[in-house]
């Protein structure tokens, strides 16, 4: 049988304000990328966020990013040298493992967030360092990067285990990239056109991209973002699909360990 993880970035709420469902969402998922304090959450969101993972048997991981809350994540913080990205890594995975620890959990991979992991496409020297960065915190951590990147290229020279990713809700691009959100089309919105996008990519290993080119991938995981309108329905379209097919959902630490 056939068997796949199902991620969402959550706790990317702040103080009083919230971001997305997370509750909802950890009903649907298998793994949760917890966000640890730079570009959202905090040591409240993230211990609620955990206990909630817990609770469920969801796997947690560190969903690590630009110090950069006003900007959810999603800007370039200029002048950040490749030590500075590194140590920033370093301390954000730290920060999320002391909370799991104190709740009784443990943080199983890592997963980088907004422009950190769009960097992370084509940057080797940064995802080197972020790489050099998770392998000094935990090299046992699951490494989990789109196929075809900067990213899974320094995972495996970093000897991380390699989690390849892919995007129910994401157009991509004749690269094997992502299309940029700036780009009209690129977020889809229908829950079930995106639900059997997912199945085929699982089924025939390849991504089509938005001209219809077919470019081969291994896919471990299929991420849903938690904070765009319809999220929940769209997670739980895209895990009945993928059930109806017959294909099991795991967290990752369950079949890559």
């Amino acid at each position: 049988m056939t068997v796949i993880d199902i991620n969402s970035d959550m706790g990317e709420g702040f103080g009083p304000y919230k971001m997305g469902d997370d509750e909802g969402m950890l009903a649907i998922v298998s793994s949760a990328n917890v966000a640890c304090g730079f570009h959202a959450g905090d040591p409240d969101i993230m211990r609620r966020t955990i206990e909630g993972a817990l609770a469920r048997g969801v796997d947690v991981g560190a969903h690590t990013g630009f110090n950069d809350v006003w900007g959810f994540g999603r800007r370039v913080i200029v002048g950040d040298s490749l030590r500075t990205i590194e140590n920033a890594t370093a301390y954000q995975i730290g920060a999320l493992q002391a909370i799991a620890t104190s709740a009784g959990h443990r943080v199983t991979h890592f997963k980088p967030h907004g422009a950190l992991g769009n960097l992370m496409f084509k940057d080797s020297d940064l995802a080197d360092a972020v790489a050099r960065a998770v392998k000094s915190v935990d090299r046992e951590l699951l490494w989990v990067v789109p196929p075809a990147t900067a990213g899974e290229g320094a995972g495996a020279r970093a000897g991380l285990n390699v989690i390849r990713e892919v995007f129910a809700d994401r157009v991509y691009a004749d690269d094997g990239h992502l299309m940029s959100r700036r780009l009209e089309g690129a977020v889809i919105h229908d829950k079930a056109i995106a639900a059997d996008r997912v199945l085929r990519m699982v089924e025939n290993s390849c991504i089509t991209t938005h001209s219809g080119k077919r470019i081969p991938v291994h896919v471990d995981t299929v991420c849903v973002h938690g904070d765009t309108d319809g999220a929940i329905g769209m997670a739980l379209a895209v895990r009945q699909r993928l059930e109806a097919a017959g294909v099991g959902i795991r967290p990752l630490s369950a079949s890559h360990r």
